[in-house]
């Protein structure tokens, strides 16, 4: 057959048209959707698909040493309303059912009225408002969950318009308690940590970021976890809440007392160096005392008398002085090249000639100042040395930041004159912080050990130790057995005789010392205008084998000016409280054999008060005639060896006695026999008005008298 080639070729033509045609309204279309049509598909893609979302992980907690919480994140949120979703359905329901919202709000808010919730939620639907904010503060998880569960607040975001924006909060259940230690969070917390605690274990606390994305999975919006968020541990503190407590109250009560400025206690275990508590307290322009700045570790000031300890314990060391050594510190004024140093009773005549002992009881300055001179004037850097020696002048590297670095000067710096020497043996003309004197007491009272301070005892993640800190050495010896046994000797009859007696206590031996200083105003010096001292006590207790180490340290305006009746009673109370906290005594050392270990056990009941005595293996003598199921009422009384049971079975007919008994058995008793019960007073039964064996009659009236 003949295949007619005109035919072919017209229809080769139109395939090939209509496939050119074809490919050309595609990549017109192709065209149109990537410049035209772009954006409209772009932002259907993004309703379907919503990549690498961050996702916050929770922010780990500080609990304290025994394990109560300290700082914490919670959830907080503003709520808002969508006026413009769901449309005219929405709008009708919000009208229909706006007086039971305004109702609802108004329960959960009750700063604000309904008709205050009705007049705002109208303004904003007025408006059109997308992101209309239904109550002006944040407001905690439980508050956010009743507002969900209001009409049209109910329904989804996109239904019903309500919407929220979640804040993590940090919070602390103990209030201001040790509030700049454990640090701050900045309000926007992307921005991280502040300071204390927060700041410096910022990495641990904060835990990983996640990312997940959103996506359309069967009509369903699902959230598909890419890379999951990482919780921040949990840091376990030194601090301890009730000692904190205890701390904080001794202290802001003396500074109220004396008007004080700024007031710093620290209370330190000492063989850890755990910081148990450390307050620090500033008085505001409203006159009351908060925590603003971590006083303990920062302020630079002279430390006074606190630092004479270490002044003769450089000579002591040497083996320039013992004990014994006598000065004669005449009327309490020396002349010091030019300069007068006084003793603080100077004007009632000095305390003449006084050893070595006697010179730190009563903290004289000419005694200390005359003894280093003299060893010293010739070679200042022997002095210097020796302080160096006992780490005083190192700085701690605490775990949080913000310390100060002791300044103690040397000769060949400069301002070195012939007077640095003297005033520096008394605690003048150098500064280091409270914490750094606290840690060199410590280590007298730690045989010599000087450790570090620590804040931070580990980082727990899931109930597992992650990482511990342990307890580090500054200085495994400051001085010689001999020279600890003399100063810490010297230091108990500071207390005991001395000056600082206020600081000691009935029940147990203190050891420390105490210190008053004028504070310098830094060029004006000491005397522009009204001056300003600091006045300290800082040592250890019980003083034979000391537990704790604690410094108070506290700055007041004019005089009077008192180390030991002002920070030393501080110091006391602390002291007492903290040792009282700790006391565990046996039960069995109070009993001898005066002792009645036999308890008073109330009448009523037999079974239950056989029952009970029993499972605390108290001895009782009993013949009853007990049967299961049924009650059995009667005496009780105890006697020197057993608790007696008795049974008062009698006629059921007659008025039961319920003398001895508690409110509780004696009118189920009387009230099941059918009689009405009145009461007066508390306790057990002591009469009755109606006497036991009277025959009942039935909706009489008893009265019961009771007795403590």
């Amino acid at each position: 057959m003949a295949v007619n080639k005109k035919n072919i070729m017209t229809r080769y033509f139109f395939v090939v048209l209509i496939m050119g045609l074809a490919g050309i309204a595609i990549i017109v279309k192709g065209a149109v959707i990537m410049f035209a049509e772009r954006q409209y598909w772009q932002d259907v893609a993004d309703r379907f698909v919503k990549e690498n979302v961050t996702v916050k992980p929770n922010r780990g907690n500080i609990l304290s040493a025994d394990g109560k919480l300290m700082a914490s994140s919670l959830p907080e949120y503003r709520i808002y309303m969508d006026f413009k979703a769901g449309g005219e359905q929405k709008d009708t329901m919000l009208i229909n059912h706006l007086g039971e919202i305004c109702e609802g709000l108004h329960k959960i808010f009750p700063d604000k009225s309904a008709a205050e919730f009705k007049s705002h939620l109208l303004k904003g639907r007025k408006k059109g408002s997308r992101n209309y904010l239904i109550y002006p503060k944040r407001i905690s998880y439980i508050q956010y969950k009743e507002a969900k569960r209001l009409p049209v607040f109910n329904l989804n975001k996109y239904k019903g318009g309500f919407h929220e924006l979640a804040y993590n909060q940090r919070k602390k259940p103990f209030g201001s308690l040790a509030a700049r230690t454990l640090g701050d969070l900045y309000a926007d917390t992307a921005q991280g940590a502040k300071n204390g605690i927060e700041l410096a274990f910022d990495t641990l606390l904060k835990g990983r970021d996640g990312i997940t994305h959103r996506q359309k999975v069967m009509n369903k919006y699902l959230n598909i976890v890419d890379i999951p968020p990482v919780d921040g541990c949990d840091i376990i503190s030194t601090i301890d809440v009730d000692m904190q407590d205890i701390c904080e109250k001794a202290l802001v009560d003396k500074l109220k007392e004396i008007n004080a400025n700024v007031g710093v206690a620290v209370l330190m275990e000492v063989q850890t160096g755990e910081v148990k508590a450390i307050v620090n307290m500033m008085k505001a322009g409203d006159g009351n005392y908060y925590e603003m700045r971590n006083n303990a570790i920062s302020d630079m000031l002279e430390p006074g008398s606190t630092f004479k300890t270490a002044s003769i314990m450089v000579a002591l060391e040497d083996g320039k002085i013992t004990p014994d050594t006598e000065v004669d510190t005449g009327n309490g004024i020396m002349n010091m090249y030019g300069s007068k140093m006084k003793d603080h009773n100077w004007y009632r005549g000095g305390y003449g000639k006084i050893n070595v002992t006697r010179i730190l009881e009563v903290s004289s300055n000419v005694g200390v100042s005359y003894l280093i001179d003299k060893y010293y004037k010739d070679n200042p850097q022997k002095y210097v040395d020796g302080l160096k020696r006992m780490s005083i002048d190192q700085p701690l590297h605490l775990q949080i930041a913000g310390e100060g670095k002791p300044n103690i000067r040397g000769p060949k710096e400069r301002y070195f004159a012939k007077t640095t020497l003297p005033w520096m043996s008394i605690g003048y003309e150098t500064q280091v912080p409270p914490l750094n004197i606290l840690t060199f007491y410590n280590a007298i009272a730690n045989n010599g050990t000087m450790v570090r301070p620590k804040f931070v005892k580990a980082a727990v993640k899931d109930g597992e130790v992650i990482k511990e800190f342990p307890t580090e050495v500054i200085n495994a010896k400051i001085c010689s057995d001999r020279t600890l046994t003399q100063i810490r000797e010297i230091l108990h009859k500071v207390v005991s005789e001395g000056l600082a007696k206020p600081a000691g206590s009935k029940q147990f031996a203190v050891a420390g010392k105490t210190g008053t200083a004028q504070i310098s105003k830094g060029a004006s010096g000491y005397k522009s205008g009204r001056v300003n001292y600091l006045v300290s006590f800082c040592g250890y207790f019980p003083a034979e084998a000391p537990k704790y180490s604690c410094i108070v340290s506290i700055q007041k305006p004019g005089l009077p000016a008192s180390g030991g009746l002002m920070a030393g009673s501080v110091f006391g109370k602390i002291a007492e409280r903290v040792y009282a906290k700790n006391l565990r005594f046996d039960i069995r050392s109070a009993i001898d054999s005066t002792t009645n270990v036999i308890p008073a056990v109330k009448s009523g009941d037999l079974n239950e008060a056989l029952y009970t005595l029993n499972s605390l293996n108290i001895p009782t003598q009993h013949q009853l005639n007990k049967e299961k199921g049924k009650e059995l009422w009667g005496h009780v009384q105890a006697s020197p060896s057993a608790v007696i049971l008795q049974s008062r079975e009698k006629d059921p007919g007659t008025v039961p006695s319920v003398i001895g008994m508690g409110a509780k058995d004696a009118v189920y008793l009387l009230e099941s026999k059918g009689l009405k019960v009145r009461l007066n007073g508390v306790g057990r039964v002591r009469s009755q008005s109606i006497a036991g064996g009277s025959r009942i009659v039935k909706g009489q009236t008893i009265l019961l008298t009771m007795h403590r």
